[in-house]
């Protein structure tokens, strides 16, 4: 849950909340190899992004390389692999490394029974769409969005990052 909480305030931009929860889940799990390799991995590494410091965030996430796909147990819910790997994706797109992150964001997308239904799913199709635009791939960037928009085909139109996938996607066509 803690992990969960961190996660969430990371993706909305609340470096605080992030810091002091990592902090929390590093004192509090010293030997827990998920928590020491894939969770504060990740959020140390949104951390860094959010302070414009890419290549800090791939450096911090070299140690959870061998982790990524860890599944927790203490929980029914299988959600919390694969976040080393979104974003490293990140930090590469970050970077406008577009091929390298995309290699990363298919990482996710070759591992459904992983990512299931959860967000991570469709947030690495719309980031390998994006990735892709940035390597010049602009073919396969529409494709990828072309998939993430007949995936989403019945979500809310209002849809925030719907909105803005289909305004991407427009450009591009």
């Amino acid at each position: 849950v803690q992990y969960g909480a961190a996660l969430a305030f990371a993706f909305a931009g609340n470096a605080a909340q992030t810091e002091a929860l990592a902090e929390s889940l590093a004192s509090e799990f010293p030997e827990d190899t998920l928590a020491q390799f894939n969770y504060l991995p990740a959020l140390r590494a949104k951390l860094a992004l959010a302070r414009g410091q890419p290549a800090e965030a791939l450096a911090i996430l070299k140690t959870a390389t061998p982790y990524e796909f860890g599944v927790t147990r203490s929980s029914v819910l299988a959600w919390t692999p694969m976040y080393p790997i979104y974003v490293r994706g990140e930090a590469y797109l970050a970077m406008h490394e577009g091929r390298k992150a995309a290699a990363e964001f298919q990482k996710i997308l070759d591992h459904p029974g992983i990512a299931l239904n959860y967000p991570i799913g469709p947030m690495a199709r719309l980031q390998l769409a994006r990735a892709l635009a940035d390597a010049g791939a602009r073919a396969e960037s529409l494709a990828a969005y072309k998939g993430l928009l007949d995936l989403w085909k019945d979500a809310d139109p209002d849809l925030p990052v719907l909105k803005q996938a289909k305004a991407e996607a427009a450009r591009l066509d």
